[in-house]
């Protein structure tokens, strides 16, 4: 039969080589145009984030002893170095979603084919929950950069041949600094737990020098050495970490209702600070397929660890929902999986007719287009134009910056509740000259320009001089510049 495409060429050989770069490089347009554009603006959730990294201090002890540690660090060190800006206070979240985007490459060309791999990224970083988490200036981040790098160091730990002892000390590095992010504990749970059951996964562990592993545990213990202290001074904090909320018993039937939302309410879906369904009806299709194809190869040590993991996240999500983004990593696998049935079988129906292999792929190209497509327009759209979603966001940051400071002494009237987060942003302002005084009540005789937010415009008594305003149907009179001479 006459070749009807040349297989041997740079461009073919290559081929993965380009979409990986192409993967990349879109990837990084995506983030940069989530973290600038849209929504554009901060959650009240990235508002309180800020809040408790600017808290840090490396001369208090108990400053460094908070949940999700390692993420305000490096948010501290991130605003530190360029200052407090809406993009700033996102930049380590789109920081850390790069790394997790490429790790995520790794891990499912570790455990895929290359086509497969290739497939589940796109649909993965094209989903409108990775986005939204990625450009949100929070710790939830975490729930998916943890989890895909501690997967990848654990299997390159096993089937590796090459620096093995760089994924020794990656993964005993990433286990204890993933303990400081709520729920991620039950994928270590799981981890150990396959290594405890799995036969191949045991003789690799026996392998290991006792002093090797004795050093590497020791750096774990100081490493998480942080976290210990925090529980022992504060035990309630026990349940926070395990997922347990703070009202018990909780309500399951509600929950579990909210769940289905969350995952499974295609006829109805809902607008608020996270759209639902977070997946698409044909990524849950797929993701069902992946679940049938999972119990196939239940004996491989990934699957062990997956089914763990699975097992212990039921309970958590069903006790407490709101940690909706946990599960999208295993989702995400079992999107693979899913999508492999489909053209593994494909390809077992016609194993030597090219023909037919390739017309085959064409529906597979289309549904990957489809899923991709309208997880790009579902976020653009709902986080820009949705009024139960874009208001969820405010721009009260970029305002005051562009429109509110000027090369005057400014002094900004804030409720009690904003009094934090902007007293936050004046304490890591890099420039020398910035003269913002922030303040909840009127100065007798204010110097230079009066200001008030929004929330505290009824403190002040002076005529207005402008309104500052931004783009939103509702609440758009952001700032008041008043009058005092």
């Amino acid at each position: 039969m006459t070749k009807w495409f040349d297989t041997d060429s740079w461009l073919h050989r290559k081929r993965y080589v380009l979409g990986y770069l192409g993967i990349v490089i879109g990837f990084a347009a995506l983030l940069y145009v989530a973290g600038t554009v849209i929504p554009g603006g901060l959650s009240s959730s990235e508002e309180k984030a800020f809040v408790a990294s600017a808290k840090l201090d490396l001369q208090d002890i108990d400053s460094l002893t908070i949940i999700n540690l390692p993420f305000h660090v490096v948010q501290r060190g991130v605003v530190e170095l360029l200052g407090p800006t809406t993009f700033t206070l996102k930049l380590q979240s789109l920081i850390l979603a790069l790394i997790t985007g490429i790790g995520a490459v790794l891990l499912l060309r570790r455990w895929f084919k290359a086509n497969i791999a290739l497939l589940a990224t796109i649909i993965m970083i094209t989903t409108g929950q990775f986005i939204y988490v990625a450009q949100s200036g929070t710790p939830d981040i975490g729930y998916i950069m943890w989890p895909v790098w501690l997967l990848l160091t654990a299997t390159m730990i096993t089937t590796s041949e090459r620096h093995k002892r760089f994924w020794k000390i990656l993964f005993f590095a990433l286990v204890p600094l993933s303990l400081y992010t709520p729920v991620n504990i039950y994928l270590v749970i799981a981890i150990i737990s396959a290594g405890l059951i799995h036969p191949h996964v045991r003789y690799v562990l026996r392998r290991m020098s006792n002093v090797h592993l004795a050093l590497l545990s020791l750096m774990s213990l100081v490493l998480v050495a942080p976290l210990i202290y925090l529980v022992s001074r504060d035990p309630s904090l026990i349940p926070q970490f395990l997922g347990i909320p703070s009202s018990w018993p909780p309500d399951l039937l509600a929950n579990g209702r909210t769940l289905m939302q969350q995952y499974f309410n295609f006829v109805s879906p809902q607008s608020g600070a996270l759209m639902t369904p977070v997946l698409g009806l044909g990524s849950m299709i797929v993701i069902a397929l992946g679940i049938w194809r999972l119990f196939k190869i239940r004996y491989t040590a990934r699957s062990y660890t997956l089914v763990a993991w699975v097992i212990l996240l039921i309970p958590a999500l069903l006790v407490n929902p709101s940690y909706t983004t946990v599960a999208f990593v295993p989702l995400l696998i079992l999107l693979a999986m899913g999508l492999e049935f489909l053209l593994r079988s494909w390809y077992q129906m016609f194993p030597r007719n090219p023909y037919a292999r390739f017309v085959g792929l064409v529906p597979l190209v289309i549904l990957v287009g489809g899923l991709v497509i309208s997880g790009l327009s579902r976020y653009f759209d709902g986080y820009r134009y949705d009024p139960a979603t874009a208001s969820n966001f405010s721009h009260d940051l970029t305002l005051l910056e562009k429109k509110v400071v000027t090369n005057q002494p400014t002094t900004l009237i804030v409720a009690p509740s904003e009094q934090e987060f902007y007293a936050a942003i004046v304490h890591l302002n890099r420039q020398p000259d910035d003269k913002l005084i922030i303040a909840t009540t009127v100065p007798l005789q204010p110097q230079g320009q009066l200001a008030a937010t929004h929330a505290a415009k009824d403190r002040v008594g002076y005529p207005i001089d402008r309104i500052v305003t931004t783009a939103t149907s509702n609440n758009a009179d952001r700032f008041y510049i008043y009058k005092t001479k």
